[in-house]
């Protein structure tokens, strides 16, 4: 979502990286837009904290276990390092492989935890697997996915 479709975007980076330094806070807004770029259409940016989510608005999609919107991606700066949430890809063992395989092919360390990409600094990202992983889940499917893996 651009920042002209969501005018209180602007300052989502000025919450999420007040307290950084200028360094950091450029590496997160740098992540923030390449996230901006290619998240599919449907997708709302907004604030949890200190942390930048891109949901699914309760509105589109109001049964969630947790009654929260159903998030695709967040981006948080951590004490000692930055952290993108790829909720997206935990749907997905294959889409994860092709996560971890991108990486590996573009010659970059993957530091991955149970759901985020930890990184010192934005040239750590492989932006084409960030890219593709976000750009990989539509609403619709998102949606479809995670209603599968739901237990009956």
């Amino acid at each position: 979502m651009s920042e002209a479709a969501n005018p209180s975007a602007a300052s989502l980076p000025v919450a999420a990286s007040a307290d950084l330094e200028p360094e950091r806070a450029a590496d997160l807004a740098h992540v923030r837009g390449l996230v901006n770029a290619a998240i599919p259409p449907g997708y709302v940016e907004s604030m949890q904290g200190k942390m930048i989510v891109w949901s699914i608005p309760l509105e589109r999609y109001p049964t969630t276990y947790n009654k929260q919107p159903l998030q695709l991606a967040a981006l948080a700066a951590q004490k000692n390092y930055s952290a993108l949430y790829l909720t997206g890809l935990y749907l997905s063992a294959e889409r994860t492989r092709r996560f971890e395989q991108a990486f590996a092919a573009a010659g970059k360390k993957l530091n991955m935890g149970k759901s985020c990409v930890r990184f010192r600094s934005a040239a750590e990202l492989d932006e084409a697997a960030v890219r593709d992983a976000i750009a990989s889940l539509p609403v619709d499917d998102c949606i479809s996915e995670y209603e599968a893996s739901r237990r009956p």
